[in-house]
């Protein structure tokens, strides 16, 4: 009976070297590291220090200690956590939309036709363009009641145009996100789709199974983990939303389209309030960690077993 012969691992280091030597082969990389440590870091430990202080520059008193008070405020500013509810709503619709939207997209454009390239390089051409243009071009151009695109087309279905930037401006703002991070989720998704298992497809054709059977029996099951890691990095991105907000609606009407992300600036360069908004972003920095640790925990499971197999 033939034996069968596994490699060996490679080692990241070879076991002979000592200390010494060690550093000089990590040296090269200490610059970088060190650089990434002050631009994150000292930062943050900046914001833990602000965050226990008084400090408004629109008054003259020099910053003091104030022993956490900004985060007992936290707890009683109803706009804070509205922020944290709107950035919450604004995250999962849209994470959700951009998903449904890209795997939809990411089926089409898997399939040969003439012309993928191009639709292809059209699909993911608006993730790649800068979100003040955007912006500006669907505030004008889209929900415009007047001249919108929007507009026009309730005028031709015989409706009354709407003013979507003040009749409905959380919605407005879901679109305009989704329509721009579609992109990114169709970009994974399609990945995916094109290391699904071609033998199992196949096998399930012949044996008289349906696109729809095929679908939930066979895809689904396989860009499990495409979609879970789409929907974490789409999180992670939609929870910074900022210039979108500042643009569009200016986080009204009455703080009901401000996330948490544009609170923090409110408090920092309109109100000046450097104390109280260092403590905000530390809260929400605590939330949002408590909220994607489990995510990746679970993420990092799935794929530990689909590299076993």
């Amino acid at each position: 009976m033939a034996k069968t012969i596994t490699a060996p691992r490679p080692a990241l280091l070879a076991p002979g070297l000592s200390r010494l030597e060690r550093w000089k082969l990590r040296g090269p990389l200490l610059p970088a590291l060190i650089f990434t440590i002050l631009l994150t870091q000292f930062p943050f430990l900046l914001t833990l220090i602000y965050s226990v202080q008084n400090w408004n520059l629109l008054s003259a008193k020099p910053a003091v200690f104030n022993g956490g008070a900004n985060f007992l405020d936290t707890f009683g500013d109803e706009v804070f956590w509205r922020s944290i509810g709107n950035t919450g709503l604004m995250t999962g619709v849209s994470t959700v939309a951009c998903i449904v939207v890209g795997l939809g997209l990411a089926l089409l454009l898997n399939h040969k036709f003439p012309g993928r390239g191009i639709a292809r390089t059209l699909a993911i051409t608006p993730f790649f363009v800068m979100p003040v243009a955007v912006t500006l071009f669907w505030r004008s151009a889209m929900f415009d009641p007047g001249f919108g695109l929007f507009g026009w087309f309730s005028r031709l279905l015989g409706l009354p145009a709407v003013n979507w930037l003040s009749e409905y401006p959380l919605a407005a703002l879901i679109i305009l996100l989704t329509w721009r991070f579609t992109p990114f989720a169709l970009l994974i998704l399609i990945a995916g789709l094109q290391s699904a298992p071609q033998e199992q497809l196949e096998a399930a054709r012949v044996d008289g199974a349906g696109p729809l059977r095929q679908f939930g029996s066979i895809l689904v099951p396989h860009l499990r983990p495409y979609i879970e890691l789409t929907a974490l990095l789409l999180a992670m991105n939609l929870v910074q939303t900022f210039g979108e907000i500042a643009l569009l609606t200016a986080g009204g009407p009455a703080f009901g389209t401000t996330n948490i992300t544009y609170y923090i600036y409110l408090k920092g360069f309109n109100s000046f309030d450097l104390g109280t908004a260092s403590a905000f972003g530390v809260v929400a920095l605590v939330i949002t960690i408590a909220l994607v640790l489990p995510a990746l925990r679970l993420l990092s499971g799935i794929f530990q077993k689909e590299g076993r197999r």
